[in-house]
């Protein structure tokens, strides 16, 4: 006798419930994300994991930003970046970094993993909705988009106590920090810094996700996420050449 499907289970996904706790549902994003996804598909569950990751990802940042270190380093990161695009920063723009630094640093973590949490969520959900029509609701889509995200919210994770000890906010886990000895102010040199490792990680880790929801080659889909991001970053690297920037 042929179990029926349950409600919202993408065909493929699997006909029989599954259950999968919290816990081992973030570890298998990183371990096993095919057959994660598979249970997701089956049972879009998101709310929760996207509050923690987020929370958890505030609570990151907001630590760094509240001590001095951390504040110095974010003053240097703006700094660093107004000079690649072509904007030397005078003394009373960099005191007024430091104030603002000082004032707001913790409010611009809780921001920064707003945006890298749940709006990007909402926001990648809603693209691959639209792009891949048909076969799926949007729940399944936001669980998967959410399941994914645990990557990224490992990254702060990680960048937080890695920023505090090195008294910088640069990212650590650029392509380019594999590449120390190439001058900073080059092209390839800011390409390879755009390309964040954990980024890469996401966009392979939703190609699988996607995939599974959809039932599209996930080798062909990662190409295509991880094209469209080098595009970007490319992009980036041509902007602040345009500007001539210096740093």
């Amino acid at each position: 006798m042929t179990t029926p499907l349950l409600a919202g289970t993408a065909p493929g996904a699997g006909a029989s419930p599954i259950d999968q706790s919290f816990v081992q549902g973030i570890f298998g994003v990183v371990r096993r994300p095919r057959a994660t996804f598979q249970r997701v598909v089956s049972h879009p569950q998101w709310g929760w994991l996207l509050l923690v990751t987020t929370l958890v990802s505030a609570a990151s940042g907001a630590a760094l930003m509240a001590s001095p270190v951390g504040q110095q380093a974010l003053v240097d990161q703006w700094e660093r970046t107004a000079t690649a695009f072509g904007r030397p920063v005078d003394d009373a723009a960099y005191a007024r970094m430091e104030e603002l630094s000082q004032r707001g640093g913790v409010g611009f973590a809780v921001v920064t993993a707003l945006v890298s949490g749940p709006a990007l969520t909402l926001a990648v959900a809603a693209a691959l909705f639209v792009a891949f029509r048909g076969g799926a609701r949007f729940r399944q889509v936001l669980a998967v988009a959410t399941y994914a995200g645990v990557i990224l919210a490992l990254r702060q994770i990680i960048a937080a106590p890695i920023g505090y000890l090195r008294e910088s906010t640069s990212n650590v886990t650029s392509l380019g920090s594999l590449f120390s000895t190439l001058d900073e102010t080059s092209s390839i040199a800011r390409f390879l810094g755009a390309l964040d490792l954990f980024v890469l990680w996401w966009a392979v880790v939703l190609a699988i996700g996607v995939s599974v929801l959809y039932h599209r080659r996930a080798r062909n889909v990662a190409v295509t996420f991880v094209g469209l991001y080098a595009a970007l970053a490319l992009l980036l690297a041509i902007a602040m050449a345009v500007t001539g920037g210096s740093a």
